[in-house]
């Protein structure tokens, strides 16, 4: 070249000197390369644009790994990435061996990498030579601390033996990486192989069983507990001759024998071979021993968790029972969800109990606390009630019972006399599948839920009495339920609405938008609901006390097969019939009831295209019952029916009491105190009436739905 002549290209000054350029962002996920680099990736000789995954399939897969952690640190560190790189053919054989150079960046706005360098064909250094240990990067000792971070954070985060074998047997050491793992157990004086890699099925067998006697290196270093290091097959075969034999067949030609130890006590040893010569230099032995001591510890982590979760799932078999055989006429799902800690069984449990004359029961409670204790005092509860039910004591009679002797079983459970007191919640359900008649007994635990036909929820108010173990002569008052063919009931503890960080107003929200609208049998709404609280919605349904600690999850549903619900025969018959019923009683002595009574009624019309009528409903509802508690001494039953479809429904209320006197219709004084129920029902009902009912009477008033147009 002259002087005063323009310099040549950059592009054509490279490729003079046989190296390519090449240019990648991983934000449109594009590698673009000239000519050169073309061919150095076997590729025709002109510029090219690939994507990341053709880009991927020229290269050896552990390199492309290498090119991204090395491209990370180069960024941080704001150094050049230099990176060796092995190009393969279609076969999976290396055709050479490239240096890449570049200067990567990262754009914060489009969090991508961009980066453009250079390519240039390299002589292949020999396995186990010091070119051959050279770091991507250049630098081994900051390669070896960065691979050791890696595999201790993938080691720590292996839940299962299975998974640190996976993990151990992905490890790419830097300069050198081993073809074939193999970790040794101890049984006795027998030796065990846990798992290997890098051989075929079967090819483990002679070393099974093997006598920690024997000539092996693997005995040896259990033994001893020192490593053992063979850098050739001539070395190995002059240290151990009679077991040299059963390794030749496997071509290797170095050997690792290290051991696994955990607080002192040798627990097996790892094997790692290679397919070439290593030396075995002191930085390759220290990365060897701390590799196996983080092995060790992960393989005594996931051993200690296996054993809780095998020890805790056969608690949880042999505490949670199976729903028993097939009820005719009847369906029952049930779901156990342990969320609260490590240990899988908690203080929550469910039940379903088979009475005499083809009736059974429904039990769900759970047990103050989370440990240990709670899972002890929950098995036994449980088995107590199995037995008071099965003496055939009524509803409440089985609650007091067991009231009784958790109150006796929580002070003297052998947790020592300082011990706080424990409680537990239940909720006992006589169920006859014949009439759908539910006899509720209540001790502190959530009320029930029903489903109905046509999708309606309704939270079913039953008396109730305090915890168990609280009070050891506490009384539990009894409700009837009926469930009408089509409706589900759901039973659940407090883990199924507080999950999240819901409180018990907001959670029953989020569930009952579940109840409302799934469709599908009943083993499908169980999931439905676990997945509403656990699943990926729930991540966006989060509650205001996002602190609250998780707890178990129990719930039990029980479905009357019929139209509209979730019996073999809803496939031949409407998903939603026109047709809603609720029924209340409310006693003289619990006029509180009447406040449930309106929320019911709300609830039932909660799809009510008129709110003004809604509002009367609930007024004439709560003025009849109020007049039944002043004026009888009779207990007050409300009836509540919806018939008809949307836009034509037609709401009837009925309230019946065992009173004589039957009400007039008067014009109260402008100081009078009462006699304006029945005004008030004139005023505001479409219909209305008072009946006889043989002893007793009844007072009832219709409403039509008014068209929505």
């Amino acid at each position: 070249m002259r002087t005063g002549e323009p310099l040549p290209a950059v592009g054509e000054v490279l490729a003079s000197l046989a190296t390519g350029l090449w240019h990648w962002d991983t934000a449109t996920g594009l590698v673009t390369v000239d000519a050169e680099a073309a061919r150095l990736l076997g590729l025709p000789r002109r510029e090219t644009v690939l994507t990341e995954a053709q880009t991927r399939a020229r290269l050896h897969p552990v390199d492309w790994n290498e090119i991204t952690g090395v491209i990370q640190l180069a960024v941080a560190e704001s150094t050049l990435a230099e990176v060796r790189i092995r190009i393969m053919d279609d076969q999976g054989r290396v055709v050479r061996v490239v240096r890449s150079r570049s200067k990567p960046s990262f754009d914060p706005v489009r969090k991508a990498y961009e980066l453009i360098g250079t390519l240039q064909e390299v002589t292949e250094p020999t396995p186990g030579t010091p070119a051959g240990r050279t770091a991507v990067t250049g630098d081994w000792r900051r390669s070896r601390e960065a691979f050791l971070l890696d595999a201790g954070r993938a080691l720590a985060e292996a839940r299962s033996t299975e998974e640190v074998l996976r993990v151990a047997a992905a490890l790419s050491m830097p300069g050198f990486s081993p073809d074939g793992l193999a970790v040794f157990g101890v049984e006795g004086d027998r030796l065990t192989i846990i798992g290997h890699h890098g051989q075929q099925p079967g090819d483990e067998s002679p070393f099974t069983q093997m006598s920690l006697h024997t000539d092996y290196p693997a005995a040896e270093v259990v033994r001893t507990g020192r490593a053992v290091y063979l850098s050739s097959p001539e070395q190995y075969k002059e240290r151990y001759p009679l077991t040299w034999p059963m390794a030749a067949h496997f071509g290797r030609h170095s050997w690792a024998f290290l051991p696994l130890t955990v607080a002192g006590r040798t627990m097996g040893a790892w094997m790692a071979a290679f397919a070439y010569p290593v030396a075995f230099t002191p930085d390759e032995r220290s990365v060897l021993t701390t590799v196996a001591r983080m092995l060790a510890q992960a393989l005594t982590r996931a051993g200690a968790a296996e054993t809780q979760r095998e020890l805790t799932d056969g608690l949880q078999r042999s505490m949670l029972p199976t729903l028993g055989p097939e009820i005719p006429g009847m369906t029952l799902a049930a779901r156990y969800i342990p969320t609260g800690g490590g240990l899988q069984v908690g203080g929550d449990w469910y039940d379903m109990i088979p009475l005499p004359r083809g009736r059974f029961a429904l039990v769900i409670g759970d047990v103050q606390g989370h440990d240990v204790r709670a899972a002890g005092l929950m098995g036994q509860l449980r088995i107590a009630v199995r037995a008071y039910a099965a003496e055939g004591h009524r509803p409440d009679a089985v609650l007091s019972r067991a009231s009784g002797f958790f109150h006796g079983l929580a002070s003297t459970d052998g947790a020592g006399a300082g011990a706080d007191p424990r409680f537990a919640t239940c909720l006992y359900i006589e169920v006859d599948p014949v009439t759908g008649v539910l006899e509720t007994a209540r001790a502190g635990h959530l009320d029930p839920a029903i489903r109905m036909a046509d999708g309606t929820v309704l939270v079913r108010a039953t008396a109730g009495g305090l915890p168990l173990g609280i009070d050891p002569d506490a009384d539990y008052p009894t409700t009837r339920l009926g469930l009408e063919p089509g409706e589900a009931l759901m039973l659940c503890t407090d883990g199924l609405l507080e999950t999240g960080g819901h409180d018990l107003d907001t959670g029953w929200r989020r569930v009952r938008k579940t109840l409302e609208t799934h469709e599908g049998d009943l083993e499908e709404l169980a999931d439905a609901l676990v997945q509403a609280v656990h699943g990926p919605s729930s991540h966006h349904t989060t509650g205001p006390l996002a602190d609250r600690r998780e707890d178990d999850i129990a719930v039990l549903l029980l479905c009357r097969q019929g139209a509209g619900g979730c019996g073999p025969d809803t496939a031949v018959v409407p998903a939603r019939q026109p047709v809603r019923r609720s029924m209340l009683t409310v006693a003289q002595a619990e006029p509180e009831r009447i406040a449930a009574a309106r929320q019911q009624l709300r609830e039932l019309l909660h799809d009510w295209t008129c709110e003004d009528q809604v509002d009367s409903a609930v007024l004439l509802v709560s003025e009849t019952l109020t007049n039944v508690l002043v004026h009888t001494d009779a207990d007050a039953l409300l009836v509540a029916e919806v018939t008809g479809a949307p836009g034509e429904r037609r709401l009837r209320i009925e309230v019946t009491d065992t009173g004589d006197d039957l009400p007039h219709l008067r014009s109260p004084g402008e100081l009078a105190s009462s006699g304006r129920g029945l005004v008030l029902i004139e005023l505001l009902a479409d219909t209305w009436g008072v009946a006889p009912r043989g002893k007793g009477k009844s007072i009832w008033f219709e409403l039509s739905e008014p068209d929505a147009s």
